[in-house]
């Protein structure tokens, strides 16, 4: 009779709704996170430049859609646990306590044995062929790693450069905000709001799409046309402004050719003499002589002046 109590309470508690309800949820969670898994693959549409993204690219974005919640909901509970593990768990000092503590006791074990059996216990427990790491397995797991830092080059250069220009603002909102909260905030505080503002602002989006959409779109229009009056304005007075610089310019250049006309104008002209050739005598037409002692000028003679004595005798 017990034994068949025992066994009827089994059963209720194990076809129960509580237990039936746990089945479910871990079915439903084992598919979700099969479908995470099986969204690794390369995105169609490539980068600005053509390159083709990686599959971490599709993984993450299912990941933060929030299309699994499940899975989702793992993922930034993993994440939050990690950081506070890592600030309130000493982690490493437990890691290197469990070491000590696993190698004295297979030594102690190993040491004991070879007294007591003349066969140690370690040697009993080891395996036949030491675990090794498959190729194939390293390969997938190095081609991964490769995939994820492309990931993240790829990503930042896209924000660098604006590629998409609603990520690029998300991204210089956060390094603007971060950068006053880490004076006051320590770094793994920080982590924790960036995770979840990371993980929490797609769902909000997601759950609020089209009220968020409709002001977003009335934001646009308000912008552009504050942006279509600014340009017009500016227009106007750019108009404004190459009329007053033409003016101006013919002003000026008009001023510039009556100086020069008027420079012109005071130029002394050339008084037309009223004397004629008659007026003057006639040249002479007599030959001169050919004797050239006539033109010939005596040489001035150059006394030559006397030496002048030393004044010191040699």
């Amino acid at each position: 009779m017990p034994f068949s109590d025992a066994a009827a309470a089994y059963n209720t508690v194990a076809n129960g709704p509580v237990a039936q309800n746990v089945k479910d949820q871990t079915a439903k969670t084992t598919t979700e996170l099969s479908n995470l898994a099986s969204a690794r693959q390369t995105p169609p549409h490539p980068a600005a430049t053509g390159q083709p993204l990686t599959h971490y690219h599709s993984f993450f974005s299912e990941l933060l859609s929030w299309n699994n919640p499940r899975a989702s909901a793992i993922a930034y509970a993993s994440i939050i646990s990690l950081i506070f593990s890592v600030r309130y768990l000493d982690i490493f000092r437990w890691g290197f306590k469990l070491t000590w503590m696993v190698l004295a006791i297979t030594i102690a074990a190993e040491v004991s044995g070879k007294t007591l059996l003349n066969s140690g216990f370690a040697t009993q427990l080891r395996p036949r062929k030491y675990y090794t790491v498959p190729r194939e397995k390293l390969d997938a797991m190095i081609g991964d790693v490769h995939e994820l830092v492309n990931f993240f080059v790829i990503e930042s250069q896209r924000i660098l450069f604006a590629e998409n220009i609603y990520a690029s603002a998300a991204a210089a909102l956060g390094a603007f905000l971060s950068y006053y909260l880490v004076k006051i905030v320590p770094y793994w505080g920080l982590a924790l709001i960036s995770t979840t503002v990371i993980f929490f602002a797609p769902l909000i989006y997601k759950s609020n799409q089209e009220l968020i959409d409709s002001q977003i779109k009335h934001a646009s229009e308000i912008v552009e046309a504050q942006t279509s009056q600014l340009r017009t304005v500016a227009q106007k007075h750019t108009e404004q402004a190459t009329q007053v610089t033409k003016q101006y310019m013919g002003d000026y250049t008009a001023k510039a050719q009556a100086l020069i006309k008027g420079a012109r104008g005071s130029e002394p002209t050339p008084v037309k003499s009223e004397l004629s050739e008659a007026d003057f005598p006639a040249a002479p037409k007599a030959k001169l002589p050919q004797d050239p002692a006539i033109f010939s000028t005596p040489e001035p003679v150059l006394k030559a002046k006397a030496e002048q004595e030393p004044l010191i005798a040699a």
